[in-house]
């Protein structure tokens, strides 16, 4: 399996294509903003018709969970979610499948001049292509 992903300002899924709005960003201001994460999963042949699980972690550059106050103390910030796509009939043997999600996101307390990484399981598994890095700039 393959997975593409792009930070961007806002993104959605309609017909099973991505709309993407203010994609392709690698820094980002420290304030409070929303941001989006745009996700295209292309599934193996092989790996079509079956239940497959997703999660999406948001580590610093030390590679440590980034953390909010939830209320009962400090939780990761996790995303997760399941999917399984159907081999189309009309779709030859050993055509990949293409999947796409769209995570719209609160504003996040980044601190300034820190890295960041979305970090992509699936299944239990990871791979060093399926993450997304960004910086916060310095605060004036």
């Amino acid at each position: 399996m393959k997975v593409n992903m792009m930070l961007c300002d806002a993104a959605q899924v309609a017909d099973g294509k991505l709309y993407i709005l203010g994609g392709g960003w690698s820094i980002l201001v420290p304030k409070p903003i929303p941001t989006a994460i745009a996700l295209r999963f292309e599934v193996d042949w092989m790996e079509a018709d079956i239940d497959h699980h997703w999660r999406l972690c948001l580590i610093d550059a030390d590679g440590e969970p980034m953390k909010i106050d939830s209320g009962e103390g400090p939780t990761p910030i996790e995303l997760e979610g399941d999917f399984r796509v159907g081999r189309p009939n009309d779709l030859p043997p050993g055509a990949s499948i293409d999947m796409v999600v769209a995570i719209n996101l609160s504003p996040l307390p980044f601190l300034p001049s820190t890295r960041y990484s979305w970090v992509m399981n699936i299944d239990d598994q990871t791979h060093e292509d399926w993450a997304v890095t960004f910086t916060t700039r310095a605060l004036d």
